[in-house]
C-alpha cells in the first residue's frame, strides 16, 4: 500500500495507521463524500495459505460483527471489499488518543477518570453481549478516547458468536488474545464466555488506577502462568484513596473462576457510572491536556451525554486574539517551493472533484512548519495560506476558516508594502465566518467597521462597495433590524441605478430583496391577533 493510491475507485489512501501480522490500517478519505475514513486491509501476503481461509472467515466476520453493533462506542463500518488480493475494510475514522499512549503519559489516572473510562467499556461489552459477541482481545491499545471524552472500543476482529451451532474462529495451535489481558480460561483454549471480556476489563481497570497490569512477567509464558496461578492483587496496594467498591470490584473482575465475577457488564455499570459523575466545580482539576494538545476528560459524557459539548469548554470565540511571540521563533525547516508547488497543484485537483476537507488537510499539513513567525509571511505562504482559508470555507469549515483569515489580516498589514485590498477581503471572510457560526451581531459590527474604513479610502458610492454594502443589510435584516436593512438596500439600489441605469445590472435582485424585506416588515407591524401572524383572524 501506498499513499495516494485509490481503492475501490472512491477511497484515497492517505497515511498509515497501524499494522500487525495479518494486515494494515490506513487513514484515507471517501472522495465521493468527502470525508476521512479507516481503511483495514487483510493482506495476502502476510498470511499461510494455511490459515488464510481462517484469517478470511475472521476479517468478514469482524465486518458485520461491527456493522451490526449499532453503538456509538463502536466505531461505524461503511464498505467492505476486495482491492486486488487483499479484503479490506472501511471504517470510520476515530480521533484521539489510545488508551495505552494515555496511561504511558500519565501513568494511574484519577478515580472519576478510570471509572468512567471503564464505564462506558462496559456500555459496550452490554450491547455485545445481548447480540451473543465477545471481544476476547479488550485491551489498553485497543481503546481510544476521544477528545470528546467518550471511549472507542476497537477491533473486532477476534470477536467470536456465541452458540454451539457456530464454528470456532480460532486458527489451529493458536489462542486469541493479549496475554496482559488474557482470562485464565481464555489462556487454557478452553470455552471463553462475557466473562473473559470482564477479566480483561478488571486488567485495563486495575492498570488505570494502579498504573500498571495486575501482572507482570517477562515472557508471555510467564504472564500467562501468573494470571493462572498468582493471588489476585489488590489496587489499595498500589495506591490510597481509591472508594472500597471500586477495589472490591476489580477484585472480582479478576477471579480466575468466571463464575466468581460478576454476572454481566451492566451490573458492572451500576458501580462506576456514579463512581464517573463529577460535579461540574471539579472538571477543571480532572480535565488535561495531552500529547497532542487537545484537553481530553472521559467523564464530560456523564455531564452532557447527548452533546454537543458546551461552547465554553470546546468552542473558541468567533473574536480571534492574535498574540504575537516576544522572542524570536525556533528556526523551522521549510518546505521548498518544488514541494509546495505540488502540494498546491494536489490541492486544487481535489478542490476541482469537490473534497475540499481533502485537499484543506492536504494544504494545512503541507503549511504546518511554516504557519508561525517570519516564515508565514513570505508571499508565497501568504498565497497558500489564502488557499486555504478559502478551501476551509468552500468545505463549510467555518470555525477553522475563521483564525486563517483573521490571521491572515495581521499578517499581511505587517508587510513592508500591505496589500490593502487583500487584507479587507480577509476580514470580509472573517465577519462572513463569524456570521455562518452563529454571531450574526459580531459580524455586522465587523462589516460596518470594515465599509466605513474602505468609504475613507474610496468614494462612498463605488462599485466596489456595493456587494459589502449588500451583505450588511442582509445581516441587519437577519438580527432583526429590517427597517434600517431596507433603509440601506433603498441607498444601495440608488447608487446602482445611478452607475447602471434604472433597469441595470444587479439591480433585479435588489428590487426583490426590498419586496421581500417589505412584507416582513409588513408582517412585524401588525397586531398579534391579526391574519397571517398565527393569530384568531376573528379576534
Amino acid at each position: 500500500m501506498r499513499a495516494q493510491e485509490r481503492v475501490a475507485d472512491r477511497y484515497e489512501l492517505t497515511y498509515p495507521v497501524g499494522h500487525g501480522g495479518m494486515g494494515e490500517v490506513w487513514a484515507g478519505f471517501d472522495e465521493k463524500l468527502d470525508r476521512p475514513v479507516a481503511i483495514k486491509f487483510l493482506r495476502k501476503l502476510a498470511i499461510s495459505d494455511s490459515e488464510r481461509d481462517g484469517a478470511i472467515e475472521r476479517f468478514i466476520r469482524e465486518a458485520r460483527v461491527t456493522a451490526r453493533l449499532d453503538h456509538p462506542g463502536v466505531p461505524s463500518v461503511h464498505d467492505v471489499g476486495h482491492h486486488g488480493d487483499d479484503l479490506y475494510i472501511v471504517m470510520q475514522l476515530v480521533p484521539g488518543m489510545v488508551l495505552a499512549d494515555l496511561i504511558a503519559e500519565q501513568g494511574h489516572l484519577s478515580v472519576p477518570w478510570a471509572a468512567a473510562i471503564g464505564a462506558q467499556i462496559c456500555s459496550v461489552l452490554a450491547a455485545a453481549h445481548a447480540a451473543s459477541l465477545v471481544h476476547r482481545d479488550l485491551k489498553p491499545q485497543n481503546l481510544m478516547v476521544t477528545p470528546a471524552g467518550s471511549v472507542k472500543v476497537l477491533d473486532f476482529g477476534v470477536a467470536a458468536l456465541l452458540g454451539p451451532d457456530v464454528p470456532r474462529l480460532t486458527a489451529t495451535g493458536h489462542t486469541l488474545g493479549t496475554p496482559a489481558y488474557m482470562a485464565p480460561e481464555q489462556a487454557l483454549n478452553t470455552a471463553v464466555g462475557p466473562r473473559a471480556d470482564l477479566y480483561a476489563l478488571g486488567c485495563i481497570l486495575f492498570e488505570l488506577l494502579a498504573g500498571r497490569p495486575p501482572y507482570r512477567a517477562n515472557t508471555a509464558l510467564g504472564l500467562l502462568h501468573r494470571h493462572l496461578n498468582d493471588p489476585i492483587p489488590s489496587v489499595s496496594e498500589h495506591r490510597a484513596g481509591v472508594a472500597d467498591s471500586l477495589v472490591d470490584l476489580v477484585i472480582r473482575l479478576l477471579a480466575k473462576d468466571p463464575q466468581h465475577r460478576p454476572d454481566s457488564a451492566a451490573e458492572v455499570y451500576g458501580v462506576l457510572a456514579p463512581l464517573g459523575a463529577v460535579a461540574p466545580e471539579l472538571t477543571a482539576d480532572l480535565a488535561m491536556t495531552v500529547a497532542d494538545g487537545h484537553r481530553v476528560d472521559p467523564t464530560m459524557p456523564y455531564r452532557y451525554p447527548f452533546g454537543p459539548l458546551p461552547p465554553r469548554t470546546t468552542l473558541p470565540p468567533t473574536r480571534i486574539e492574535v498574540v504575537r511571540p516576544r522572542s524570536a521563533p525556533e528556526p523551522v525547516a521549510a518546505p521548498s517551493l518544488d514541494e509546495l508547488a505540488a502540494v498546491e497543484e494536489r490541492a486544487w485537483d481535489l478542490a476541482e472533484e469537490e473534497r475540499f476537507n481533502q485537499a484543506a488537510e492536504l494544504l494545512e499539513t503541507a503549511l504546518r512548519p511554516v504557519r508561525k513567525g517570519p516564515a508565514a509571511r513570505q508571499p508565497r505562504i501568504l498565497e497558500l495560506r489564502l488557499n486555504l482559508a478559502n478551501l476551509y470555507v468552500l468545505a463549510g469549515a467555518y470555525r477553522q476558516a475563521l483564525p486563517e483569515f483573521t490571521r491572515l489580516a495581521e499578517d499581511l498589514a505587517e508587510r513592508p508594502v500591505p496589500d490593502q485590498e487583500l487584507i479587507w477581503h480577509c476580514r470580509q471572510q472573517a465577519a462572513v465566518c463569524q456570521a455562518e457560526l452563529g454571531d450574526a451581531a459580531a459580524a455586522l459590527e465587523a462589516l460596518r467597521s470594515l465599509l466605513a474604513e474602505e468609504r475613507r479610502a474610496m468614494p462612498s458610492a463605488a462599485p466596489e462597495l456595493f456587494a459589502l454594502r449588500q451583505q450588511i443589510a442582509m445581516l441587519a435584516a437577519g438580527v432583526g433590524d429590517v427597517t434600517a436593512a431596507r433603509r440601506q438596500l433603498e441607498e444601495l439600489l440608488a447608487d446602482m441605478q445611478v452607475l447602471h441605469g434604472a433597469d441595470g445590472s444587479g439591480t433585479d435582485e435588489i428590487k426583490s430583496l426590498l419586496d421581500q424585506l417589505a412584507r416582513l416588515d409588513s408582517a412585524m407591524q401588525r397586531p398579534i391577533g391579526w391574519p397571517g401572524r398565527g393569530g384568531d383572524s376573528r379576534i
